[in-house]
């Protein structure tokens, strides 16, 4: 999170709005170990900011091979084996919808596993010449269709895609 990323010091009003729409939608959220790691040693220490209590109140999966419970940010589980049978039983599960922030290795896993059901994918108005790639070369194609989208005031577009 250093520096903020994309959207660090740029107004984001109806970002927010949106977030804030979506915000009260009962979920849970999947984080790889990295993007974790990250949000672990950001948001809890961003106090006066209106995200902080909703990620802390939120359940967070977490899928690791190297770190151990308990885990210091609170309501984070780590799950336990092999993680796409782990994924598999919490979809499986009566519950609220399961949100996957960054994490892009443990995407692109889920998404071989066909254990994706929709992609939110938030397109900021900056090239940055370089950067991971959401999917690897040599992935298999999947068509996808557009089933909400939302311009910011800023130029951001959040875009939600489901298989086709």
């Amino acid at each position: 999170m250093e520096g903020g990323g994309p959207a660090a010091g740029r107004p984001r009003t109806r970002q927010e709005r949106h977030a804030e729409d979506h915000r009260h939608r009962e979920r849970q959220l999947l984080l790889g170990r990295r993007t974790w790691a990250d949000f672990a040693g950001y948001w809890p220490r961003q106090t006066g900011n209106p995200f902080t209590p909703v990620l802390d109140a939120l359940p967070k999966h977490v899928a690791s091979t190297t770190l151990d419970e308990p885990l210091p940010w609170v309501n984070s589980h780590l799950l336990k084996g092999d993680v796409i049978e782990a994924v598999r039983e919490l979809k499986a599960r009566p519950g609220p919808d399961i949100a996957v922030l960054g994490s892009g290795e443990l995407v692109r896993s889920l998404r071989r596993h066909g254990l994706v059901d929709a992609y939110v994918l938030l397109v900021h108005p900056v090239v940055l010449g370089g950067g991971r790639r959401l999917f690897d070369p040599g992935d298999e194609p999947a068509e996808l269709r557009l089933t909400d989208s939302v311009t910011t005031t800023t130029g951001v577009v959040i875009a939600r895609y489901e298989p086709a």
